[in-house]
């Protein structure tokens, strides 16, 4: 345990020198003997977790992975907190997801169980026709984008209220005015309505959704603008990240 509180005081005093530091120096603030951290550092450079270069130690890959995995926790707890939140504010389930190299992926959802989210009983990837989430995704592509992804996935009718052909699914996107909540009724599933929102991240498609029971569809809009009001306030300080 001591060699790895040593190890892990070597690290932090490495990354606090952006330009890198010698043996001596580290070894200084940390309060070690030299021979210790000289042992130290060669152990850390050769599992990846530093690298030397002119006798400075810094950063390697290994840490910096570990950074990069640090953050990506806090980003999608961050995410998960604000949906948890916006559930809990509008009373409904709340879903976020992306359009990521040429799939919809839910990222994810938050629910109760007075209040639970739609039963995944058809691939959501394959069935982005059908549901607000693809239909809102889908509007935020490129015709030929669009295109790309019927091609892979054709429209199929999957309840009674499914949109029936390509044709038809395209000339209802191109309706689709930007910024606008996408509805659907009972196109995925009997019995739900859904809204999704767009959610501008650049060049990445991305939306926040909610579903309700179809005997509440007469909330689904008021809910939609609630979900929108609270999107606004909070979206800026979450930073909401395209990686999570």
């Amino acid at each position: 345990m001591g060699s790895v509180q040593r190890a892990m005081r070597l690290l932090e005093s490495v990354a606090r020198h952006e330009h890198g530091a010698p043996a001596k120096q580290l070894a200084r603030e940390t309060g070690l003997a030299l021979p210790t951290a000289y042992h130290l550092l060669r152990t850390l450079v050769h599992e990846g977790y530093l690298r030397r270069d002119k006798g400075l130690f810094f950063l390697g890959e290994a840490a910096e992975r570990l950074s990069s995995s640090g953050a990506k926790q806090k980003r999608r707890s961050t995410v998960v907190e604000a949906l948890a939140h916006w559930r809990d504010v509008i009373g409904v389930p709340v879903y976020y997801a992306m359009y990521r190299e040429g799939e919809i992926e839910v990222m994810c959802v938050s629910d109760t169980p007075g209040n639970p989210a739609v039963e995944e009983w058809a691939d959501f990837r394959e069935t982005g026709h059908a549901h607000a989430i693809g239909q809102c995704l889908l509007s935020q592509l490129d015709e030929s984008a669009r295109r790309d992804h019927l091609e892979r996935y054709p429209v199929q009718a999957i309840t009674p209220y499914t949109v029936r052909d390509n044709h038809t699914l395209l000339r209802r996107l191109d309706r689709v005015g930007r910024m606008e909540p996408v509805v659907e009724h009972q196109e995925y599933a009997l019995g739900t309505v859904c809204a999704a929102i767009p959610i501008t991240l650049g060049p990445t498609a991305a939306t926040m959704a909610i579903s309700l029971p179809s005997h509440q569809a007469d909330r689904l809009m008021d809910a939609t603008r609630q979900l929108q009001s609270e999107i606004g306030q909070l979206l800026g300080s979450l930073a909401i990240s395209i990686s999570i």
